[in-house]
């Protein structure tokens, strides 16, 4: 199970849609070479859930987040992988509470103050907020925080190499997700170098 300051040493936890399983565990080798910790492979592909595996075994020092878990089957699928946290763009009641009984830290996403209070009644402290600059970015996040001091929050969608960093300034941001450095150019054209110098680059603190 994640704590928060699990979440906050991975910073930037990087979202990738896995098309090829040999290159998911080169990917993770050039993130973990520039020092992130952390993978978010989402269930969009019909390799996801190897490539979860595979990146498991292979690259052990990288923890395997599975990203996009919108439905009890794909909870129930990556709590049998052994998968300790999860990420979903939305909420559910039923998938929240399935998720509250799981041997994971799921984090929910949220778009409005009735989710984040949803998340709240299921247990949930940390939330992804989801499309994060569609529906106010940091505007939002100072708002929910009024309402919400004890909510913790993991912005994604819109987040980039120029933005990130003031999406992570805020109190109360644990981490954040974004795609810049894993993007389908670099990973298809096998960039591995570029990765490794975008991962550093967003772990950097300066």
């Amino acid at each position: 199970m994640m704590d928060e300051e699990n979440l906050r040493s991975f910073r930037v936890l990087p979202v990738v849609t896995a098309h090829d399983v040999g290159k998911t565990v080169e990917l993770a080798r050039a993130l973990l070479k520039g020092g992130m910790g952390a993978i978010e492979i989402t269930l969009r592909t019909p390799a996801a859930l190897q490539a979860m595996e595979a990146v498991r075994s292979d690259v052990p020092a990288m923890q395997v987040a599975a990203g996009t878990v919108t439905n009890l089957h794909e909870l129930e699928q990556v709590v049998d992988l052994g998968i300790d946290l999860a990420l979903s763009p939305g909420c559910t009641a039923p998938l929240l509470a399935a998720a509250a009984a799981a041997p994971l830290t799921f984090i929910p996403g949220v778009a409005t103050a009735s989710e984040v209070m949803l998340a709240k009644d299921h247990g949930m402290h940390v939330c992804k907020l989801f499309p994060a600059t569609a529906v106010g970015g940091i505007g939002m996040l100072k708002a929910l925080s009024g309402p919400f001091p004890d909510m913790q929050f993991c912005p994604t969608g819109g987040l980039n190499r120029d933005n990130f960093r003031d999406f992570l300034a805020l109190p109360n941001v644990v981490c954040c997700g974004g795609s810049w450095m894993v993007s389908s150019d670099l990973v298809d054209n096998t960039r591995w170098d570029e990765i490794e110098d975008l991962a550093r680059e967003a772990m950097s603190r300066h």
